[in-house]
């Protein structure tokens, strides 16, 4: 089967194999019960009919006992959890190995394959105990059977495929929005938040699953205290309902399937709502019997497990301990919100939810609490007969909404709490620290090292130090390394005698007190005879042409000397404007 190319026939072949373990293991349970049992009233067949009944009690089809006192048929619909955990593992397992992705195995042929493989031997095995004493019930048949199967099945594709939480699909986003419910706030507002960010729905399911487990846990605490309080009366009932040990090796095993409908009860007394006995007798933390009426405990008939219902409560506190239950499931739900939103993100912070998101996923994780209890408070009660029996054990649709009104009063405020101090205890070293930085005390300066170091962070990749250029060096300076190799070449002896005669530089050494400062000299000499001579012979040389100052340069290599007392030169016969060239003109600058 490995070797070849899974299709449709080989989905088909795993559901159908699946179902036959199943049914096969309840087959051989109930005939080693039979041959032991020192009174087998019916033969071989009436055991195989009752092992197929039992194999569709497991899947929730609720069965219908035709062999009465009374002739009526009485219907039986309380489904023992514990043998419905072997049908859902065969079925996750041979959807799992079909939808191998190694083999190159589409998801939905190979869901198809299985659940029409596991169905079609169901539907022979309804078929066929329904010419016995325990009949399933045909409308419970075409509704749980193929929802099982579908639910199982799709679970092990998606575990085959890695548990993807990716975004929904094309298909199922159309599907959706075709729903009634689509266009609500509410639902609308869930979709936008699942798909912003994908931490929301797995940290949702997550600590919805933690709750329910706590629910659970709890439920199966209260009712182990409750059977150690009343362990005189389990063990006669025990003793009371049969004397061979082949009878009460059947019983333990009855009583050992049945322990996790124990529990579920168990939860639904901490929350509440209680569990139902009987028409009109209900047994929770506040009801209390009338007056001249029997106690709903004294109704009940010789089991182990009945012995550890509590009587009736009246609001005391041993009744009182059930409500802590609930608290516990509603704390984990909290914590386990606060480690979703926790994660740290890509810089090594914690980026921890909102308050909005914050509250939208405990309230989430509340819904998925109250629906899963719903689910198992309708499996682990049902109709045990008519009249007085029509209804046994908790009520679905009571245990749900309180599961999850329970779970959403005590976790919004504990996650919202937990967060902000979780934010709080975070951010205000980071703040202090800031402060102390911005006064300038308090804290040892940092040196603040480059972006391009190595070592700055140590969540950032290290990158290469730059390589740094050689310096250039002018031709007239000697080098770094040469002016090193001369310091080095010099004498002692020398270099101590230079400094010796060195004396420190003073700027204001040649000046007598009271003479004017360097300022007050310049500005004095530029009202000079001699200075205004050089500057007026400068802006003659600036105004000449360089061809005719050079030619002049060589006709007459002596300027003519200004005459004495004018104080002015003579007028220059050669000064001519730059724009009119030598033959302009000669203009008097004065």
């Amino acid at each position: 089967m490995r070797g070849r190319s899974p299709g449709l026939a080989a989905g088909l072949l795993g559901g159908a194999l699946a179902a036959g373990l199943g049914l096969g293991a309840f087959a051989v349970l109930v005939m080693v019960l039979w041959i032991s049992s020192p009174y087998p009233d019916s033969g071989p067949d009436g055991a195989l009919h009752v092992a197929a009944a039992l194999w569709l009690l497991a899947h929730g089809v609720e069965l219908i006992r035709t062999d009465t006192l009374s002739g009526l048929p009485m219907p039986v619909g309380v489904t023992p959890l514990l043998l419905l955990v072997l049908p859902v593992w065969l079925l996750h397992r041979a959807a799992r190995e079909a939808a191998d992705v190694t083999s190159g195995a589409s998801p939905r042929t190979a869901w198809a394959g299985v659940t029409a493989g596991y169905l079609s031997v169901a539907w022979a095995a309804a078929w066929y105990a329904s010419g016995g004493t325990l009949r399933p019930s045909w409308a419970w048949a075409v509704i749980c059977l193929p929802l099982l199967a579908a639910i199982a099945a799709g679970a092990g594709v998606w575990t085959a495929y890695g548990r993807p939480w990716g975004p929904m699909p094309l298909w199922g986003t159309r599907a959706v929005d075709a729903l009634p419910l689509a266009g609500v706030r509410p639902v609308s507002a869930v979709r936008r938040l699942a798909a912003a960010d994908d931490r929301v729905l797995g940290g949702a399911v997550r600590a919805a699953a933690a709750g329910v487990a706590v629910l659970v846990g709890g439920g199966a605490l209260l009712v182990a205290a409750s059977l150690v309080w009343h362990g005189d009366t389990a063990r006669a009932s025990f003793v009371q309902l049969t004397g061979g040990w082949s009878g009460r090796f059947a019983v333990l095993l009855l009583c050992l399937v049945l322990v996790p409908n124990a529990a579920v009860w168990g939860a639904a007394y901490g929350l509440g709502p209680g569990v139902v006995l009987s028409a009109g007798h209900v047994v929770g933390p506040l009801s209390a019997a009338a007056e001249g009426t029997r106690a709903p405990t004294d109704l009940l008939p010789a089991f182990p497990l009945l012995a550890a219902v509590p009587g009736a409560g009246s609001g005391a506190p041993p009744n009182w301990a059930g409500g802590l239950v609930p608290v516990a499931a509603g704390l984990t739900v909290a914590w386990f919100t606060v480690r979703a939103g926790a994660v740290r993100g890509a810089a090594g912070r914690e980026e921890p939810w909102s308050l909005g998101r914050t509250v939208a996923v405990v309230a989430l994780a509340a819904g998925g609490c109250g629906i899963a209890l719903g689910v198992l408070a309708g499996l682990a009660g049902g109709p045990l007969g008519v009249a007085a029996l029509t209804h046994f054990g908790p009520v679905w649709w009571q245990v749900g909404p309180a599961a999850a009104l329970w779970t959403a009063i005590v976790g919004i405020p504990v996650a919202v709490g937990a967060g902000e101090w979780r934010s709080r205890g975070r951010g205000a070293p980071k703040r202090a620290a800031a402060r102390r930085d911005a006064r300038g005390f308090g804290r040892k300066p940092r040196l603040r090292m480059p972006a391009w170091m190595p070592h700055r962070t140590g969540d950032t990749p290290a990158t290469p130090v730059p390589t740094p250029l050689p310096r250039p060096t002018s031709p007239s300076m000697p080098s770094p390394a040469a002016r090193a190799e001369a310091a080095a070449r010099v004498d002692p002896a020398v270099l101590e005698s230079v400094l010796e005669d060195f004396e420190p530089y003073d700027p204001y050494a040649p000046y007598e007190p009271y003479d004017p400062l360097p300022g007050e000299a310049a500005a004095a000499a530029w009202h000079e005879e001699a200075s205004r001579e050089n500057r007026w012979e400068a802006l003659k040389k600036a105004a000449r042409p360089a061809d005719a100052e050079n030619a002049e340069d060589t006709e007459n290599p002596e300027t003519p000397e200004t005459p004495e007392g004018s104080g002015r030169p003579e007028s220059p016969e050669g000064l001519t404007r730059p724009d009119r060239g030598r033959s302009g003109g000669v203009e008097d600058s004065r």
